[in-house]
Formats: structure tokens, sequence, C-alpha cells
């Protein structure tokens, strides 16, 4: 289900079922990307990074 007003949408997912299901999770007011691990009842979210350490945004938030 999308909600095209949600501030945050996931972009990517990958695995699941009995391993840890990984997403990407998009920002839509500021285009930041996160990192979201999710396995068992545990979770963690960290933003993407680029080389020089500064937050990966989508091309289409960028000035």
């Amino acid at each position: 289900m999308s909600n095209k007003n949600a501030r945050f949408e996931v972009i990517y997912k990958e695995g699941g079922a009995f391993s840890a299901t990984k997403k990407i999770v998009q920002d839509n007011e500021t285009g930041v990307q996160y990192l979201l691990v999710e396995c068992g009842y545990g979770f963690s979210i960290t933003p993407l990074l680029d080389r020089d350490g500064k937050p990966v945004v989508d091309p289409r938030y960028e000035y």
C-alpha cells in the first residue's frame, strides 16, 4: 500500500522469511535515504553515506 503523502517510503527491500530483512527507506521531505535492517523483534536504522561521509540524497531533491 502506497500513500503519496507519506513522509517515509520503502524504495528497496531484500531478504526476509528466515533471514534479516534489509530495506532502503527514503524521507520524502528531504530525499535522505536510510538503511533499515529488521531481524526477529529487533531493528536498526542508519543514514546511507557516500564516500565523503555525506548522507545519500535522491538526486530529485538536490539543489
